[in-house]
């Protein structure tokens, strides 16, 4: 059988519940046709680059498969039907990537980074040294700039 990613969008105002139910249903169809599912993401609600269908935003869901391409042939016919998913695609790849994907690995380096902000870390906007850029020294008052 053939490795595949399915990853579809979803509208932006359904509930993360219903996502999950799309997923579900992907599913389900998957495995009834003789295929398997490896390992579902949910990359929650993003912005999308342009406008889709009055959709600003949508609900990113990504699928790794293992199956036969007609399997694959009747997801995409029955998420082409589906209202509730705005675009998908299906990409043949030669092996699945381990653990989480580039996109899951992101979220928990923003995670980290808006912990970082929020307390604990120094420097930046609080006045401490920022550690990225060199020290100019005292900054000069307009009145010196302007004699």
């Amino acid at each position: 059988m053939a490795l595949y990613e399915h990853t579809f969008l979803a509208r932006q105002d359904l509930a993360q519940a219903q996502v999950d139910a799309l997923a579900e249903t992907a599913t389900k169809i998957i495995q009834d046709n003789g295929g398997r599912v490896v390992k579902t993401e949910t990359w929650g609600l993003r912005s999308l680059a342009y406008r889709i269908a009055k959709n600003r935003k949508a609900h990113y869901v990504m699928l790794e498969i293992d199956a036969p391409g007609n399997v694959v042939a009747e997801l995409e016919r029955q998420t082409q039907i589906n209202e509730d998913v705005i675009r998908y695609m299906t990409v043949k790849v030669d092996e699945l990537e381990q653990g989480p994907t580039v996109m899951m690995r992101k979220q928990e380096r923003d995670r980290e980074r808006r912990g970082d902000r929020e307390g604990g870390r120094e420097g930046g906007r609080d006045g401490g040294p920022r550690g990225d850029r060199p020290d100019r020294g005292p900054r000069r008052d307009r009145e010196e700039e302007a004699a």
